[in-house]
């Protein structure tokens, strides 16, 4: 069999990730398959799909589609203004859009793939214009479609093209069939993490001097919160929390991560949380990595991990990643985040958006080193029978295998 798939983007961001385990998963276990990717830009995420053997190459969107994104509308102030802006922007972006369909299609036609899987909201729309009608197409759902004002439009307009939508979640499914009525099947399947890159024992980053802090002379707690910069992933909540921990608790926190996707107003500011950490009496204890390359590495070097999203997580792959590295995880429960922890039992689990909420859970572990160990290694447990990759492919699988048999 032969499987294309499509990706807007080709940095290394949590969409990407787990598309790169999709397809060493399933050549794991199908080894005979032939598996190419098509990227709208280039980026590590080329090289990385080759290097399992997945042939890739870039098809650049045009800047117009490139940036445009609904978070641009979420974000924004509100008014007639943010309004005639989206619009604008989204006619640019549709005539962008139209003018990129015949060099894709053209691409889908020379490599004549049996089933076309797309990883993301651009490229769903792009597959269901440039594939062939006789192909199937997947469209792998990674998040909400209902907070989306002109995307869960268009995906409503063209659901008839999706012969199965696969979802990380059962929450983003059911938000997706309420979004999209007419969407055929929906299928969720948890998505898989490579277990033995993010595991317990392997190298451990230097946070400190990765961010410029001074050492710290004695022991103290390491607390992180590793995400993109989208407006929604909690940062500030965190910055808030960690200046509430009252100073005889021995805490350090790291914000972790950098600005990996171009879509405009989809991603918080650096320079502006600098500013609000600067203005509370943090005493240096907080400090700021930037894009780490191996996340795994500043996962194992730290002692607690923070996931602090303000509104639902369809999934939450960092919660799975650290959960492998064996660490206590403190999770803002709503969403998908929901279903893959069990609250006091492999994590501890708060409401989202509740800095003080957080904070309390942060001194009870910095203050508790067995209740950190006793969470990590029941963690750990949980992301082997949960994140597997393999298992992750085994469910995946017969959805391809199926949709061929009907195709032929």
């Amino acid at each position: 069999m032969k499987i294309l798939y499509l990706n807007p983007k080709a940095q290394l961001g949590g969409a990407e990730r787990s598309l790169l385990d999709v397809m060493t998963a399933v050549r794991v276990i199908r080894p005979d398959w032939e598996l190419s990717l098509i990227a709208g830009e280039d980026g590590p995420l080329i090289a990385a799909s080759r290097e399992i053997g997945v042939a890739a190459r870039a098809i650049e969107y045009p800047r117009e589609l490139a940036q445009f994104g609904d978070s641009a509308i979420a974000n924004a102030p509100s008014g007639a203004m943010r309004s005639a802006k989206f619009v604008a922007g989204f006619g640019r972006a549709g005539i962008a859009a139209l003018t990129h369909v015949p060099a894709l299609r053209a691409a889908i036609r020379s490599e004549r793939p049996d089933i076309v899987h797309s990883n993301g909201f651009k490229a769903h729309i792009m597959a269901a214009w440039a594939a062939p009608k006789s192909t199937p197409v997947i469209w792998h759902v990674r998040d909400y479609v209902g907070q989306r004002p002109a995307m869960s439009r268009l995906l409503a307009m063209h659901a008839h093209r999706c012969a199965v939508a696969v979802t990380n979640s059962r929450s983003v499914a059911e938000d997706l069939r309420a979004a999209c009525p007419g969407i055929r099947k929906t299928v969720p399947i948890h998505n898989g993490i490579d277990l033995e890159t993010f595991n317990p024992a392997g190298a451990t980053a230097d946070l400190d001097e990765i961010a410029g802090m001074t050492r710290q002379k004695n022991s103290v707690v390491r607390v992180g919160l590793l995400a993109t910069m989208a407006q929604w992933k909690g940062h500030e909540t965190f910055i808030r929390a960690i200046a509430m921990i009252p100073r005889e608790v021995a805490v350090r926190g790291y914000v972790i991560g950098g600005s990996v996707y171009s879509t405009r107003g989809s991603e918080a500011s650096l320079v502006q949380l600098r500013r609000v950490a600067d203005g509370l009496a943090l005493n240096g204890n907080l400090g700021f990595t930037g894009f780490v390359n191996d996340p795994a590495a500043a996962i194992r070097a730290l002692d607690i991990v923070v996931h602090a999203s303000t509104r639902p997580e369809p999934f939450g792959r960092v919660i799975a990643e650290s959960m492998a590295c064996g660490k206590a995880v403190i999770v803002a429960a709503a969403g998908g985040a929901l279903e893959i922890v069990t609250p006091r039992q492999d994590a501890i689990a708060i409401a989202p958006g509740d800095a003080a909420a957080l904070a309390a859970s942060i001194r009870e572990l910095a203050c508790a080193a067995p209740l950190r160990a006793q969470l990590g290694a029941a963690a750990r447990k949980s992301a082997e029978h949960r994140f597997d990759r393999v298992r992750m492919a085994r469910e995946l699988i017969p959805i391809y295998e199926e949709l061929n048999r009907t195709r032929n």
